[in-house]
């Protein structure tokens, strides 16, 4: 990271930005061509170690994309706000940010997509105490990614310059 003092290291500071943000986009590779595409998300992370949920229908574009190749790159932002300055070149964005790289996996064990889609759902809603029967675990894909190759970054009034 070429900007260090914006690196986010503190485990309790990257929780919060994985928090904060409601969308992850996932960069693929489709024949040779990049491919991005936004989706919510669930986490867990466990020494140093994270992992990223998603479910979406069982076939289209990205299915049959990840399913060739499932070497993807991550990025999610939040905390955007305008930073203002005297002359244009003071202006700066500040943001959170986690950028990653690691592969996908399918999940096809009805246990292991009910875990997956309530870790979804505690990340988008805050909240733990969903159902979902097996007609609609079996409706969906459910994917994910585990990496350790990821990083964070802030910006605010403070890094910036």
């Amino acid at each position: 990271m070429r900007r260090k003092e914006r690196e986010v290291t503190d485990l309790s500071e990257i929780i919060k930005i994985l928090d904060a943000c409601k969308i992850v986009r996932i960069a693929m590779i489709d024949n040779g061509r990049p491919y991005l595409v936004p989706l919510n998300y669930g986490y867990r992370i466990h020494e140093g170690e994270l992992t990223l949920t998603f479910h979406s229908a069982n076939v289209g574009r990205k299915i049959d994309i990840l399913t060739t190749n499932p070497h993807v790159c991550f990025e999610m932002d939040c905390d955007h706000a305008l930073i203002e300055g005297n002359i244009a070149c003071d202006f700066g964005f500040a943001f959170s940010s986690i950028i990653g790289t690691g592969n996908v996996t399918f999940l096809s064990q009805t246990a292991d997509k009910r875990e997956a889609l309530l870790l979804l759902m505690k990340t988008q809603t805050g909240r733990d105490d969903f159902s979902f029967s097996e007609k609609h675990v079996d409706a969906v894909a459910v994917f994910q990614i585990v990496t350790r190759d990821f990083s964070a970054k802030h910006n605010d009034r403070n890094t910036q310059g």
